[in-house]
């Protein structure tokens, strides 16, 4: 284990975005979210959540897929380069750095997605462990432990040190790039992290929404999950706005559009919401056509669908950004509490 006093960031995030891109939260106009690393920017590294998670570095929100020129009747297909700069995203929360496996079951499986694999195998994650979770957040129902994430790189900031671990292979190269910047941490670094995952424990458990039932959620329930009668009540109040999905790090539906230049087409694709109305539309419509529906939908397949597919991973981590971003506050824990009741209740 390594270690850097706090004060000493700014000499870190020097080094680290010296031969590559560093990303990481930015602070702007009170909001803070994941930026691109320059000295002149406001970094917020100890910011309990950003609004948006670092999924848009690897699956972004608009992305190229290929280009069409065309002069008279002939038409030249022109590909879009795969990613191909090395980077570095730093401060993701273990909610976050979860949501990359759920993230990695969809666009890594056969047809493997070219353009997110090349983000994966260029980007190395350096996670940062919760000191200050919201009372929003609820990754502990999901077997998350937010004091020791996953990722390349494990951090923790304690009595103004930041502590660094390397997890992977990616993660040590990364670690030695960093030499004579980092310190040893020694035993003391050990004792540090414990104390750490104590207190950070003791914080999790006083939260709103600690102990969140799934038991539920089973795949032998999903015929009555999905008949339930509780789904018209609790999808009455939805907007169908989609502000759910946009902040959600593990929603991956996505849209694939024609732009015309005057003279080619760029083809494009985007975020996509299940929430919307010309969701999935085909030729006779769409096969969800009311609002009930497309709710359903959404929390089906985050609670029933996915992880009946993948070994018991649900597509939800816990992370509460909908829970602070739904304007009417119909979010997925009270969908979960509204539908958990075991069989025999």
């Amino acid at each position: 284990m390594k270690k850097i006093a706090e004060n000493r960031l700014p000499e870190l995030y020097q080094a680290l975005s010296a031969e590559r891109k560093l990303y990481l939260p930015l602070e702007e106009g009170g909001v803070v979210g994941y930026g691109l690393y320059s000295p002149e920017k406001k970094t917020a590294l100890t910011a309990p959540s950003t609004v948006k998670s670092p999924k848009e570095l690897f699956f972004p929100q608009v992305e190229g897929v290929v280009n069409f020129q065309m002069q008279g009747k002939n038409i030249d297909i022109l590909p879009i380069e795969m990613p191909k700069e090395d980077f570095v995203v730093m401060g993701v929360r273990a909610c976050d750095v979860r949501s990359f496996d759920v993230l990695d079951r969809v666009f890594l499986s056969d047809p493997v997605d070219g353009y997110y694999a090349a983000r994966r195998e260029h980007g190395t994650i350096v996670s940062l462990a919760c000191d200050q979770p919201q009372n929003s957040c609820f990754c502990e129902a999901f077997g998350i432990d937010a004091a020791a994430p996953a990722g390349d790189v494990r951090c923790f900031i304690r009595e103004g040190v930041l502590y660094w671990q390397a997890l992977t292979d990616k993660g040590q190269a990364l670690t030695d790039s960093l030499f004579g910047l980092l310190e040893e941490a020694g035993p003391a670094g050990q004792e540090q992290q414990e104390a750490f995952t104590a207190e950070t424990k003791e914080k999790l458990q006083a939260l709103p929404y600690h102990g969140l039932d799934l038991s539920a959620f089973t795949p032998d329930r999903l015929g009555e999950l999905f008949h339930d009668p509780k789904w018209k009540k609790l999808s009455q109040a939805c907007l169908g706005c989609g502000s759910c999905t946009f902040v959600c790090p593990t929603c991956q539906c996505y849209d694939v559009r024609d732009f015309d230049t005057g003279h080619g087409i760029q083809r494009y694709r985007c975020w996509d919401s299940c929430m919307y109305s010309d969701f999935t539309m085909m030729a006779h419509g769409t096969p969800r056509p009311t609002q009930l529906e497309k709710f359903r939908q959404r929390f089906m397949h985050k609670l029933v669908y996915f992880p009946s597919n993948n070994e018991g991973m649900y597509s939800c981590v816990g992370c509460g950004r909908c829970v602070r971003k739904c304007p009417i506050h119909m979010h997925i824990v009270k969908v979960i509490k509204a539908l958990g009741g075991k069989k025999d209740e």
